[in-house]
C-alpha cells in the first residue's frame, strides 16, 4: 500500500460495490403550462373536437391532401352523368325509333332508371371526395397525428410523439407532381422502426421543413411556433 494513501479510501476487492437506490415519484409533477400555450390549446380543442389533446397541447399545422387526387374520380363520374343525361334528353328520338319498329316504349323504362343511376353516381362522387379529404396529418407541439379515413364509416387515428420521430422526408416523382407541387411525406420512428407514409401532400417540401423544425424544437426544449 502506498504510504500516502488513506486506508479508509482503500477498495477491498472482496467487498461488493455499494448500491445507491433512487426513488422516483409515482406521479411526477407536470411542467406548468404557459398562458399562450393554454390559449392555443383551448382554440385547438374548439377547432378539432375529435382530437385527444393533452394539457397544453395545441395544433401547429394541418397537412392536407392536394385536390389533384380527386380529378380522376370526379372526371369519370361527370362523364357518366353527362352520358346518361344525353340519353334522357334524346329519349323522344329513341322512343320514335321503337314505335317505328312496331314496339311502344314507356317513358319510365329509361327515365326512372337513368335518374336513379345519376343520383347514385353523384353520391359516390361525394363520398369519395369526403373520404379523400378526411385523410390528413396534424402536427401539434407534442406529437404527429395521422387521421386515416378508410370509408364513410371507417376511421383510424395514429399518434406518434415528436420525441420518437427519427426522420421526416418527402419525394416528388414525375412532371405532374412538380407542375402542381404535390408529393409524398415519409416519417420513420425510433425503436419499433415504424414508417408512416402520406401521399398527395400539397407543397411537401415546406411541410417536411415544418415537421423537422418541430421535432428539433421539441427535442431541445424550444418553443414551437404556431
Amino acid at each position: 500500500m502506498n504510504p500516502d494513501e488513506d486506508p479508509s479510501q482503500t477498495v477491498n476487492p472482496s467487498q461488493p460495490p455499494s448500491m445507491v437506490h433512487v426513488v422516483r415519484s409515482v406521479d411526477p409533477a407536470r411542467a406548468p403550462v404557459g398562458a399562450e400555450a393554454q390559449r392555443r390549446h383551448v382554440r385547438s380543442k374548439r377547432l378539432y373536437p375529435l382530437l385527444n389533446l393533452s394539457d397544453g397541447e395545441y395544433v401547429v399545422r394541418v397537412v392536407r391532401r392536394h385536390p389533384i387526387g380527386l380529378v380522376v374520380p370526379l372526371v369519370i363520374g361527370s362523364l357518366l352523368i353527362a352520358a346518361i343525361a344525353t340519353v334522357l334528353v334524346s329519349y323522344n328520338d329513341l322512343a320514335d325509333g321503337f314505335i317505328v319498329a312496331g314496339r311502344e316504349m314507356s317513358p319510365g323504362v329509361i327515365v326512372l332508371p337513368g335518374l336513379v343511376f345519376m343520383l347514385f353516381i353523384a353520391a359516390a362522387m361525394a363520398v369519395s371526395s369526403y373520404v379523400y379529404l378526411k385523410n390528413r396529418f396534424i402536427l401539434t407541439n407534442e406529437s404527429i397525428i395521422q387521421e386515416v379515413q378508410l370509408s364513410l364509416f371507417s376511421r383510424r387515428e395514429q399518434t406518434v410523439s415528436l420525441a420518437n420521430v427519427e426522420d421526416a422526408s418527402y419525394s416528388q416523382k414525375g412532371m405532374l407532381q412538380y407542375m402542381f407541387n404535390y408529393g409524398s411525406i415519409r416519417l420513420s420512428t425510433e425503436g419499433d422502426e415504424t414508417t408512416y407514409r402520406f401521399d398527395y401532400v400539397s407543397n411537401p417540401k415546406d411541410q417536411v421543413g415544418e415537421l423537422n423544425n418541430a421535432v428539433e424544437a421539441f427535442k431541445y426544449g424550444r418553443p414551437i411556433g404556431s
